[in-house]
């Protein structure tokens, strides 16, 4: 159960530590203490999807704070933001496109009968492992509803 992303991590760590980019090394290095953090709270061991997952709310955070300080109108903080979700999306995986969106929840919904917004929660368990890391789900969930609505 080793998990290739984490060995991608740590060469980029030490590939930043090298090239004394401090900026970077920072990101990874949070990067890294999650998933620590999280292996150690579960004593286990995260695989590929369980550290995709990691990153998902990682990015996740610093674009909720991104948006925050752009509100505040510190875009001085808003850009550091920015670079660290930049940062951590090189290890996600390809972003899915709307078409390859909107197809995976179709067939979501054929597979499990889905008709109402009762079914909402079946269509998401069958694309939310395949979608982890390449959508974001939050916009997901509004297209599921508005084919359900």
């Amino acid at each position: 159960m080793s998990s290739d992303l984490k060995a991608q991590l740590m060469a980029e760590m030490k590939a930043a530590m090298k090239a004394k980019d401090k900026d970077r090394l920072l990101v990874i290095r949070a990067m890294q203490a999650a998933i620590k953090q999280i292996e150690i709270d579960n004593q286990t061991t995260l695989d590929d999807e369980g550290v995709l997952q990691v990153l998902d709310k990682g990015i996740k955070q610093r674009r909720e704070a991104h948006q925050q300080f752009k509100d505040a109108d510190r875009q001085d903080l808003a850009d550091v933001e920015a670079y660290q979700m930049s940062v951590i999306q090189e290890f996600m995986p390809a972003a899915l496109t709307e078409d390859e969106i909107s197809a995976l929840i179709d067939n979501a919904m054929t597979e499990t009968g889905a008709s109402s917004m009762q079914d909402m929660g079946k269509v998401m368990a069958i694309l939310k492992p395949v979608m982890q890391g390449r959508a974001d789900m939050s916009e997901v969930s509004k297209l599921i509803k508005a084919k359900l609505g």
